[in-house]
């Protein structure tokens, strides 16, 4: 039995039918348009395997032709039929990988044409929308990736977090760790990333929310008491960065709310000010920074967080504290240590609202105002 006879590749495609599409790559009707996209997206069914093979100069010609002055819809095309041959020409992909985003996105996406050089140059030379696709396309070198995280984009850097085949150094990831300090949206896909691990869940833990928090708990068997020591760290490093050592210092008692105010107001400056610093300072009984740093972190008054403070029912102050992000878990230790360190209030009445289910910041904000209005006239 004779050897089946092998398909020819791209490169082996007759004079003839090369110089006709060459001919029409050239025309600019759009009759001539539309039978030459047939003809090359026949030549890309007809050779999808052609990985060996190099393309003639005709039909290179032919597809930068196509890229370079075809109308969108073509080379939208071109670009989708493109994405994964392995035969493509380099200058051709490079075209395409720089063209308007849905043109490139299949390209940057999926091509085996490109290379690091060529995604370096994506992300110096094209449109943010182009350097997001960059730091999301499959098994992303470390090299690229440490060109995106010294970019520092936002956006760029949330796609690199979410990207979990990316070839992130560890180096890498504490970087990630450390942008999401200020980048909130960093902090849920690094919390599932599969190159976290315990000690930089522990770091991120002073700075994410309460359902984080569970999250990174559950996933690295983290007791709460390790979690609570990692806040714990994080409040001493803030007050030692700003020259008061490990706690605060011991003021005068006139001057106290004063310099309370003017802490918080330092640690906000710096970026410190976070929901578990509320929890140190109820521990360490120091009323007058947990109040500022509940104003400043709610963006309350201060006559509102002394009226929830003082309030029959416990309600407004667990909304306060829900609308900055301290979790409803939480939130029943830290009223008994304030009812303990006030003598008493805020008072029983009420619900235990905390118990219906977890809220919103927005909503526990809303509910706050509602029920305190603005903390000098009573509401009714």
């Amino acid at each position: 039995m004779a050897a089946a006879q092998q398909e020819p590749a791209p490169s082996r495609t007759s004079g003839g039918d090369a110089s006709a599409l060459l001919t029409l790559a050239r025309s600019r009707t759009h009759q001539d348009r539309q039978r030459l996209l047939l003809g090359v997206m026949a030549l890309c069914d007809q050779h999808p395997d052609a990985a060996s093979q190099e393309l003639s100069p005709v039909l290179t010609d032919i597809f930068l032709t196509l890229a370079r002055q075809a109308e969108h819809d073509i080379r939208h095309a071109l670009s989708e039929r493109l994405a994964k041959a392995s035969w493509a020409p380099p200058a051709l992909i490079n075209i395409l990988a720089l063209d308007e985003i849905e043109i490139a996105r299949p390209i940057i996406a999926s091509s085996p044409i490109l290379k690091d050089e060529d995604l370096l140059a994506i992300l110096v030379k094209a449109s943010l929308e182009h350097q997001i696709e960059v730091a999301r396309r499959p098994n992303l070198s470390a090299r690229v990736a440490d060109a995106i995280l010294d970019q520092a984009h936002p956006a760029p850097l949330t796609a690199l977090a979410g990207n979990a085949t990316a070839e992130i150094s560890a180096e890498g990831l504490r970087r990630l760790v450390e942008h999401s300090r200020r980048l909130a949206a960093l902090r849920a896909p690094l919390t599932r990333h599969p190159r976290m691990n315990e000690t930089l869940a522990r770091q991120m833990y002073a700075w994410v929310g309460a359902a984080l928090r569970e999250s990174m708990g559950e996933r690295f068997a983290i007791a709460d008491l390790r979690l609570d020591e990692a806040v714990d760290q994080s409040v001493d490093r803030a007050f030692t960065s700003l020259g008061y050592g490990a706690v605060s210092p011991p003021f005068v008692d006139d001057d106290r709310d004063e310099m309370d105010r003017r802490l918080v107001t330092k640690l906000q400056a710096a970026g410190q000010l976070r929901p578990g610093y509320l929890i140190r300072a109820v521990r360490e009984k120091k009323m007058g920074l947990f109040r500022h740093a509940l104003s400043v972190l709610g963006g309350f008054s201060m006559a509102q967080v002394k009226a929830s403070l003082t309030h029959d029912t416990p309600e407004p102050l667990y909304y306060a504290c829900a609308a900055v992000g301290i979790d409803r878990a939480v939130f029943p230790p830290l009223l008994y240590e304030i009812r303990q360190i006030n003598g008493g209030p805020p008072g029983e009445a009420g619900q235990a609202v905390w118990q219906r289910g977890a809220i919103s910041p927005q909503s526990a904000q809303r509910a706050f105002l509602a029920l305190i209005g603005d903390g000098e006239t009573p509401v009714r």
